[in-house]
C-alpha cells in the first residue's frame, strides 16, 4: 500500500467498525437497557459514518481534515462543509463501482459505475440532519420523536452505505492517480486499496 493511501483506509476501517455497533445495536446483541438510547445510539453512529465519508478524502492531508472535522464539531451545516471539501477535491465524493469480467485482452474486469441504490451526496447532507434531529432533547409539551420510524429505517441506510462503499472509487487531494478500494473481500477482512494512473475522470 502506497503511504498516501494509509490514512484514507483507516477511515474506512473506522467505518466499518462503527456499521458493525449499529448491526449489534439493531439486532440486540448489544442491549442498552432503555430502547430510546439504542436507537439514539444507532442514529450517532450513522451521522458519525456520515462525517467520516465526507470528510474521508482529506484524510491524506491532516491540516485540511482537522479543519473542516473542526466545523462539524461547531455545528456548521453539513452542505456547507461539502461545498468546501468539494472546492478543495472536486471528486471528493466515493464512485461506487460494480466489477465484471472484460473481454479485452490482457484486462482481467471492468470496472463499471453504478448508477443508482446507494446514497447519494445530496441524500447524505438530509440524512446527516435527520439523524441530528434524534440526537436533540425534546420539548416535553412538543411532539415526540418517532423512535420506532428510526429503528425501521436504520437496515435502509445501512444499505446504502453499504452499496456506495462496498466497492469504489476515490481520489485523493491532489493526485494523477485513483483508487479502487474494497471494503472487504472476504469476511473479518479489512480494507483493500488498488491504485491506479489515471486517465480520465473517475467513473469515465
Amino acid at each position: 500500500m502506497k503511504p498516501d493511501t494509509t490514512a484514507y483506509v483507516a477511515v474506512m476501517n473506522e467505518i466499518k467498525r462503527r456499521i458493525r455497533v449499529v448491526h449489534a445495536l439493531h439486532s440486540k446483541e448489544a442491549n442498552l437497557l432503555y430502547g430510546a438510547t439504542q436507537i439514539e445510539s444507532m442514529v450517532l453512529q450513522i451521522r458519525m459514518i456520515l462525517e467520516l465519508v465526507m470528510l474521508s478524502t482529506l484524510a491524506a492531508n491532516r491540516p485540511l481534515f482537522e479543519q473542516q472535522k473542526q466545523k462539524f464539531e461547531k455545528h456548521w451545516h453539513p452542505a456547507k462543509i461539502m461545498c468546501d471539501v468539494a472546492k478543495l477535491n472536486p471528486s471528493f465524493y466515493p464512485v461506487p463501482i460494480q466489477e465484471l469480467p472484460s473481454s479485452h485482452p490482457g484486462v482481467a474486469r471492468d470496472l463499471l459505475e453504478i448508477k443508482s441504490g446507494f446514497l447519494k451526496a445530496d441524500q447524505l447532507v438530509a440524512l446527516h440532519g435527520r439523524c441530528g434531529d434524534l440526537l436533540h432533547a425534546k420539548n416535553p409539551f412538543g411532539k415526540s420523536a418517532d423512535y420506532k420510524l428510526y429503528e425501521r429505517m436504520v437496515p435502509e441506510w445501512l444499505e446504502q452505505i453499504r452499496a456506495l462503499l462496498n466497492c469504489h472509487q476515490i481520489r485523493l487531494l491532489d493526485q494523477d492517480t485513483f483508487h479502487l478500494v474494497h471494503m472487504s473481500e472476504q469476511p473479518g477482512d479489512i480494507v483493500r486499496v488498488y491504485t491506479f494512473q489515471c486517465e480520465g475522470p473517475v467513473g469515465a
